[in-house]
């Protein structure tokens, strides 16, 4: 389907403020604001788009009603794993030595399609499937997996909550999440089979096993399992599907105050703490996202989609795709782009998207490969494209036409990377820096900013692509309201000009609780509203800041707070950082840096500083480590960083930090406590250097 005719979206701001408006009627109290709210909902919050529409599976069959034959979902199997083996040479205990490295492509299909009546025909099937293996409704169905909308809605058409976890949560926190819920069934990636022989021996209440089939099983994972806990029928979702077929029911979903699912958090720092959330909470944040992007995105747009169903972004994105009429597939972070994979295309090349969310982690990334393109060009190609990058941004502020020839001359082959399609792209799940904003908003389409919790259905900002700018969240979505509220340890005070004050969320979307955990509830939760931990201000055009966040706020010796995840946000836009972690001893008055360095950038600098070798010696080299810690410098002024804020040491590490050696969640999060456990030593010399 051709996407229909949609407003124009350029990366600037056409409509005029104030946005966000403070509720008429309100006084204002002592410690706090006045509550705000967007535009659309000073008569009241909405709650739902259509009367009809009051739960996540009456979106699938308004969606087969609506939009037909349309596509609706695409997938791609695994066909072949390949795997190569290359010498490489690594210092260790001091001494230089080759070791073997294994490195893994991917061979995968193209993408097949369900039309929006096939997509409710396979859920229905997947319900009546759930229930023909013995699950009664009300019984809770845990999705250990990656991206899987098809699992969510096919347990939502029989009342079948489900219970969401990261595949990073480890064997203390998956056991943690089944037993507390008192799962009966689980659906997961075959290659995951393996980790459930542990946490199954508490979980003694789980009967059934569903694993996908995009990659092929081993039977040896499912005799292990099986021999392991005889009690369990083991059953793939073709199987599953299959059982639904020879077995059909008539629907039987959920009603708009019954639990949709639990989602834990993905267990960074503690114990996850699981979030229930009920089928209006989820509506009411489908109807947010939409009142917003409604103008621009519709029938015929497609999102690519690789952030896990465990990220509460995610699954509200995926409901809200359904509403739009909007064509989703399914990708993964290991196969997103095409350096990774074999005789085939990667995700983004292969599926072409309108619609792109992804989180700071993979924006950076692409920031720093077409930068590194860039570099390899001529001086004066080079000269070219940064001076068409600075003359777009003077259009688009000056309203002067031109914009469009730029794009098709300078911008088309780099547009071409990512399908040429691209016309909104998101970021979610953390801060990024207003120069990679800029960057990729320039480049490839404009970027807006997503802002929420899971306690919040996700809900909290939204940048509104007509309101584009780099110094904000944007808009508070329709169905919730928000005001700061004083928290004088660090200075902040809702007195302050401009506004500033912890950030409080009310509204249909928001939990009321955590599960089975009443002292953190209380802590959390007040009268509706929930108690975010972010600090907030409103700017003058009455758009949502992030300027710090109470438990990553470090008080150093000086007295003076430091706050981490905003000196990563201006530290990541360096070119020679992949991905970062500021860590403050409160013992001492300035952070260190923790970096996982961009290979050709690192070696670049390093031959300027007269160092050449492997990756594997250059982060070990105290030459290279002062040469970054100069250019970490020289950012974090550009950035406007105080003093206290410069990072006085750093420490390059060689290995990625990825969900599966722990070191970030699966939805690219620092992990902070096990970089630092990883890398202590390090961080107490890198201090002691100074």
């Amino acid at each position: 389907m051709t996407p229909q005719v949609k407003q124009v979206v350029w990366p600037c701001m056409s409509k005029r403020p104030p946005f966000n408006l403070q509720v008429p009627g309100v006084e204002k109290k002592d410690g706090e604001g006045v509550p705000r709210r967007h535009p659309g909902s000073m008569n009241g919050l909405r709650s739902r788009l259509e009367p009809d529409i009051a739960t996540t599976y009456d979106i699938v069959k308004r969606g087969a009603a609506k939009f037909g034959d349309a596509q609706c979902l695409g997938s791609r199997t695994l066909i072949k794993q390949h795997e190569e083996i290359k010498m490489l040479k690594k210092v260790v205990d001091g001494v230089e030595r080759e070791v073997p490295k294994t490195w893994i492509y991917y061979e995968m299909s193209g993408y097949k399609f369900l039309s929006f009546k096939e997509y409710l025909e396979r859920v229905n099937m997947i319900g009546a499937g759930l229930k023909a293996l013995g699950l009664e409704k009300g019984e809770k169905v845990q999705i250990f997996s990656a991206t899987r909308q098809l699992r969510d809605s096919g347990c939502a058409s029989q009342s079948l909550p489900i219970v969401t976890a990261y595949d990073t949560l480890g064997q203390s926190g998956l056991t943690h999440s089944l037993v507390q819920t008192e799962a009966r069934a689980i659906f997961l990636d075959s290659q995951l089979l393996p980790q459930l022989v542990g946490p199954l021996k508490e979980a003694t209440g789980v009967r059934y096993v569903i694993y996908n089939t995009d990659q092929q099983v081993k039977q040896e994972h499912i005799d292990k399992l099986k021999g392991a806990h005889e009690r369990l029928r083991i059953v793939s979702v073709d199987e599953l599907v299959k059982l639904g077929q020879e077995n059909p029911i008539e629907p039987d979903p959920s009603g708009p105050e019954d639990l949709c699912g639990i989602m834990y958090t993905s267990g960074s720092t503690g114990t996850p703490k699981g979030v229930p959330l009920l089928q209006k909470n989820v509506i009411a944040a489908v109807t947010g996202v939409t009142v917003i992007t409604q103008p621009y995105i519709g029938p015929g747009d497609c999102l690519l989609t690789f952030l896990p169903l465990a990220h509460i972004l995610e699954l509200v994105f995926e409901n809200a795709c359904i509403f739009w009429g909007g064509t989703m597939g399914y990708g993964s972070s290991k196969t997103i782009s095409d350096r990774s994979m074999k005789n085939c295309r990667g995700d983004i090349q292969e599926f072409r998207p309108t619609v792109l969310v992804g989180v700071p982690a993979v924006w950076e990334t692409v920031k720093k490969g077409i930068m590194d393109q860039v570099s390899k060009q001529s001086a004066l190609t080079q000269k070219l494209f940064w001076g068409a990058l600075a003359l777009k941004s003077f259009l688009l502020q000056t309203g002067i036409p031109g914009t469009a020839v730029l794009d098709a001359v300078v911008f088309k082959k780099i547009k071409a990377a990512t399908g040429g399609r691209l016309k909104i792209c998101m970021n979610g799940g953390g801060p990024i820096a207003g120069e990679t904003q800029h960057f990729v908003s320039m480049t490839l389409c404009p970027m807006i900013i997503g802002y929420g919790l899971t306690e919040t259905s996700a809900m909290g900002a939204l940048m509104d692509p007509a309101e584009w700018n780099v110094n904000s969240l944007g808009t508070i979505p329709a169905s919730v309201e928000i005001k700061l509220i004083d928290f004088p340890d660090a200075g902040y005070f809702t007195a302050n000009e401009p506004e500033q004050g912890e950030i409080w969320i009310r509204g249909e979307s928001v939990a009321t609780s955590y599960f089975k955990n009443e002292e953190e509830s209380k802590e959390a939760f007040e009268d509706g509203w929930f108690k975010t931990g972010d600090i907030g201000e409103w700017d003058k055009n009455g758009h949502l800041k992030i300027i710090d966040r109470k438990k990553n706020l470090v008080k150093t010796s000086n007295g003076e707070y430091i706050a981490l995840e905003k000196l990563e946000s201006v530290y990541r836009a360096c070119p020679l950082v992949a991905n970062i972690c500021v860590y403050a001893d409160k013992n001492k008055t300035k952070p260190v840096a923790l970096i996982v360095p961009v290979e050709g950038a690192l070696k670049k600098l390093a031959a300027e500083a007269g160092v050449e070798g492997e990756l594997e010696e250059l982060v070990h080299d105290d030459r290279v480590r002062v040469a970054v810690l100069r250019e970490l410098i020289a950012a974090g002024r550009k950035g406007g960083l105080a003093g206290i804020e410069l990072v006085e040491g750093v420490v390059l590490t060689e290995e990625e930090w990825t969900p599966q050696n722990n070191l970030v969640t699966s939805a690219q999060k620092l992990n902070r406590r096990g970089i630092l456990e990883k890398y202590k030593k390090e961080v107490d010399r890198a201090y002691g250097a100074t």
